[in-house]
């Protein structure tokens, strides 16, 4: 390998690395919504108020029942 070849590969690992090392440095802070005591973020909603069961809590609760209902193998096979 001749002299020229061998600068050229340290000269663009040297680069490489020096990129490697300056995109560490472009970290976007974070802004936290979290401030004394008091969360400003979005509130979450309960599981039966979206989707199909609109509100209805007794329909969401035996929609769970009967999943969990038919993921048990022994009620399944009977």
């Amino acid at each position: 390998m001749s002299a020229r070849k061998l600068k050229a590969i340290s000269l663009a690992a040297l680069a490489g690395a020096t990129l490697l090392g300056l995109s560490a440095c472009s970290e976007v802070p974070q802004v936290s919504v979290y401030e004394q005591g008091q969360y400003r973020g979005k509130t979450d909603a309960r599981p039966w108020e979206g989707g199909e069961f609109k509100g209805d809590r007794a329909a969401w609760e035996k929609a769970l029942k009967e999943r969990a209902r038919g993921q048990n193998e022994y009620n399944r096979i009977q």
